[in-house]
């Protein structure tokens, strides 16, 4: 299986989660499917000052500037696996 298909199954797998991950862990699914999927976070981030939720995910995110799509697909499966069990 690729990288890429790994990638996807974990994600598939993230929504059939039978419990609900703390938040922290939801921002490093949510920083790593970022960086897989898009690269390193804009340099502006959130327009709203008071949004502390899209700033919590900007900043988790933008910790992730420079990792290569492979390792953060990589990580982010990891991660869904080790919550499945």
């Amino acid at each position: 299986m690729s990288i890429q298909e790994t990638f996807e199954a974990a994600v598939a797998a993230s929504k059939t989660l039978t419990t609900r991950p703390d938040n922290n862990t939801l921002l490093k699914l949510y920083s790593l499917y970022k960086q897989a999927t898009e690269g390193d976070a804009p340099d502006a981030g959130p327009s709203n000052p008071f949004d502390f939720i899209a700033k919590a995910k900007y900043d988790a995110w933008s910790a992730l500037e420079g990792m290569g799509e492979d390792d953060a697909m990589n990580q982010y499966a990891a991660l869904v696996d080790s919550l499945k069990k």
